[in-house]
């Protein structure tokens, strides 16, 4: 704690990410604290950590230390999810699908399981089962998504998930 304590003191953005997530979650002996989480997250995102955006997209689409805005959240998983995060991007199209907006809904699972997002997949064959994708658009993503595990693929990858492969996974 003491290495991260001094790595958030030089704005390194990862650790006053993580610092920001002892504090929502109450760990590792930080108190439970949604405010000071959400000034850490702010912080982190500024310094350009796309996690922190996602984070702070969270807390308003969840009330946690602010009131819920759904406006507010999208706008911080957008710029999460510009920034490269796939679970952002995720959260977009979860979004979307909800207030019917399959179509948008779409276009953001096909790019989230092309970063490698399993549960965009899963929503790509929900909506594919339910009519509102193509076989085309499902089968689309299911290639996109598999040139995205080949492309990670590495025997020390493949070690560490036959050593504990709830932990490793990375498929």
């Amino acid at each position: 704690m003491e290495r991260e304590k001094k790595r958030e003191e030089k704005d390194d953005p990862l650790a006053i990410g993580k610092q920001g997530m002892y504090y929502e979650q109450g760990r590792n002996g930080f108190p439970k604290d949604y405010t000071k989480a959400l000034e850490l997250y702010h912080r982190a995102a500024n310094l350009g950590y796309a996690n922190a955006y996602s984070s702070i997209g969270y807390a308003y689409s969840n009330g946690q230390g602010v009131k819920v805005n759904k406006k507010r959240a999208s706008h911080y998983f957008e710029l999460s999810a510009m920034m490269g995060n796939e679970t952002a991007r995720h959260n977009l199209g979860s979004m979307e699908a909800r207030t019917g907006n399959t179509d948008r809904a779409l276009k953001h699972y096909m790019i989230a399981a092309s970063a490698g997002d399993n549960d965009s997949l899963i929503q790509i064959q929900d909506l594919y089962s339910n009519g509102h994708a193509t076989k085309d658009d499902y089968m689309k993503a299911l290639q996109t998504y598999q040139t995205y595990l080949s492309e990670i693929k590495s025997s020390q990858r493949d070690e560490a998930a036959a050593f504990d492969n709830e932990r490793y996974r990375y498929y």
